[in-house]
């Protein structure tokens, strides 16, 4: 090369400065209280990036919107290790109720559900989301009966489903807060539950 500037890579590969643009944005606009509807063209504007973008790297607005929350679950939710399963679930369910109570993250969750009923895609990566939190969750199971505090013949998969599906219908429903009292109660009732 005699010294000409060479033109950076665009294809496929993300600029990791775009990609943070887009779902942040996505996540600010989904949870935000306007009425105007979130589509790939408000995204790609509030970005700053080209719409032909977010499609090159996401199928749809709802797939863009699962990564980002998938991303910020792993990020804002511990994986404790105490000693003791009420002290993992505890802390665990607690961080994950905190994560999800605030009133944006409730509007996203809701919304993320929404797009994965009616869109293959965001589907797909809904079920990516929920099969992560459940693995992490049934590790902290997992080694508790590893210590013998959980019954051979307990259920873990049972387990999960009741932690996650508290928190799931105080989402979808909102008939009750994800308050931090809430989650030490369910850890101490799935804690005797999985004990025997």
């Amino acid at each position: 090369m005699t010294g000409e500037t060479r033109r950076p890579h665009t294809g496929r590969r993300r600029n990791e400065a775009a990609r943070r643009a887009i779902l942040d944005v996505a996540v600010e606009l989904l949870g935000g209280t306007g009425d105007a509807p979130v589509t790939i063209d408000t995204i790609a504007a509030a970005a700053g990036v080209g719409k032909q973008t977010i499609y090159r790297w996401w199928p749809s607005k709802g797939a863009v919107l699962l990564e980002a929350v998938a991303e910020r679950a792993g990020e804002d939710i511990p994986v404790p290790d105490t000693g003791s399963l009420l002290g993992d679930l505890g802390t665990f369910l607690r961080a994950t109720f905190r994560a999800a109570g605030h009133e944006r993250t409730v509007s996203v969750l809701r919304l993320a559900m929404a797009e994965a009923q009616r869109d293959p895609h965001a589907r797909e990566h809904m079920r990516a989301f929920v099969a992560g939190r459940r693995a992490v969750l049934r590790g902290l199971l997992e080694r508790a009966r590893d210590r013998g505090e959980v019954s051979p013949g307990t259920d873990l998969d049972l387990v999960v489903d009741q932690a996650y599906g508290v928190l799931w219908y105080r989402i979808l429903a909102g008939h009750a807060p994800l308050s931090e009292d809430e989650a030490d109660a369910l850890a101490r009732a799935l804690t005797a539950q999985a004990g025997g």
